[in-house]
């Protein structure tokens, strides 16, 4: 019975010592992929969220563009003298640099 006992002791460590591999490797997942993808996507919704207009900005096709007015998920956008488009606010990647804007 001793054999026995030990035998099923024996089998939870192995399951244990099994396990822990795994989780070093999730957690690792986590901390190089999934928290700074986290971080990246708030910080480009709290960026969209905080569109106003006269931003310059720049879209996913790359073109930079002022913003002439915003409307929920719609933002049109001023090109060019008497041109304006209309985009989805998702399709804003970022603000245009200051450095850019001054040398114009």
């Amino acid at each position: 019975m001793t054999t026995i006992a030990a035998a099923q002791g024996s089998g939870a460590a192995v399951w244990i010592a099994n396990l822990f591999p795994i989780a070093v490797i999730v957690l690792i997942f986590y901390f190089l992929v999934i928290a700074p993808a986290n971080k990246q996507r708030r910080k480009t919704q709290e960026m969209l969220s905080a569109l106003k207009k006269g931003d310059r900005v720049i879209t996913s096709g790359g073109i930079y563009a002022s913003i002439n007015s915003i409307q929920d998920d719609v933002v049109y956008l001023k090109i060019a003298e008497n041109v304006k488009i209309r985009v989805q606010r998702s399709s804003i990647v970022g603000l245009e640099a200051a450095s850019q804007t001054e040398a114009k």
